[in-house]
């Protein structure tokens, strides 16, 4: 049964009742939540995650906005192809093509992990369609600093062998990434889309593509991003960090106010990297009262 068809029929679905959407590129099929009416909100999640991490914000919003909450391929509910070239410069291309597809106009931007590389990849490229932009838990800047237990899923073999067999990666961060213990029934809603070895690709891409030195493929293009991240200073944004992350920890916090300065900031002492998972409900409510200005 395909992994969509699964789903309507999946306790999750209880957790995550949102319309999903499919569009169709050469490399395979991104699914997206697209719900709602009004200025659209697009929210980019990260790694070992899906858009089921912006569960309790589409719910806030989607009465008021146009929420649209892609799978990045190979992630959620999007098609898992075993032989794409998974790297940061394809996922930001793919972003370009759906907002291009869903004639977004202008948006409001919400990036949490990978999806802040990806979001502010394609935003330098057109920072005449961001309105604002909402940052949790990310960078989009080069860093020296790489948590050992990243490191020793980037290790050669060994590390995707138990990112693709064990689901190491995807199973730990339901607990080192919150505070709080997660629900069973939220644990599963993580872990749904990622059942086999060969569904855990993007997994083990994700991790293999972060740049540590100049050599690295990927080096360059978080470095143009880096640079050009001036163009989005008169954007406001909003920062919602999870205090407590041991992987994006406070020093990137420290990055993003010296590249936006005028940046409102909330730090939540005592949420990890799923920030949205520790933070209270009136957490999750500021963020949307932001987003709901017009």
């Amino acid at each position: 049964m395909p992994m969509t068809a699964s789903f309507v029929h999946s306790p999750i679905r209880t957790l995550f009742p949102f319309q999903i959407s499919a569009y169709t590129t050469p490399s395979g099929v991104i699914r997206y939540v697209d719900e709602g009416v009004g200025p659209p909100v697009v929210m980019l999640h990260g790694n070992p995650t899906w858009s089921f991490f912006y569960r309790r914000l589409i719910t806030a919003l989607h009465n008021r906005r146009r929420v649209i909450a892609p799978d990045h391929l190979g992630c959620g509910l999007s098609d898992k192809p075993q032989n794409y070239h998974y790297c940061l410069a394809n996922h930001i291309a793919n972003l370009e093509q759906l907002l291009v597809h869903l004639a977004t106009g202008p948006v409001d931007l919400v990036v949490h992990d990978w999806g802040g590389a990806i979001g502010m990849g394609w935003a330098v490229r057109h920072p005449e369609l961001v309105r604002r932009i909402v940052v949790l838990n990310t960078a989009a800047f080069l860093s020296p600093h790489i948590p050992l237990r990243i490191a020793a899923a980037k290790m050669p073999r060994f590390g995707e062998w138990t990112v693709r067999r064990f689901n190491a990666f995807a199973l730990a961060a339901t607990v080192w990434a919150v505070e709080r213990p997660l629900p069973p029934e939220v644990r599963a809603g993580y872990l749904w889309p990622y059942d086999t070895p060969a569904h855990r690709i993007a997994i083990a891409r994700f991790v293999q593509d972060i740049p540590l030195h100049p050599a690295h493929p990927t080096w360059p293009l978080i470095d143009a991003i880096d640079r050009e991240l001036v163009c989005l200073r008169d954007k406001p944004m909003r920062i919602v960090w999870g205090g407590r992350d041991w992987c994006f920890d406070d020093r990137f916090l420290a990055g993003w106010l010296k590249r936006f300065p005028d940046a409102e900031v909330t730090r939540l002492d005592d949420a990890g990297h799923y920030v949205l998972e520790d933070a209270s409900d009136d957490v999750i409510a500021r963020i949307a009262r932001w987003l709901l200005v017009e």
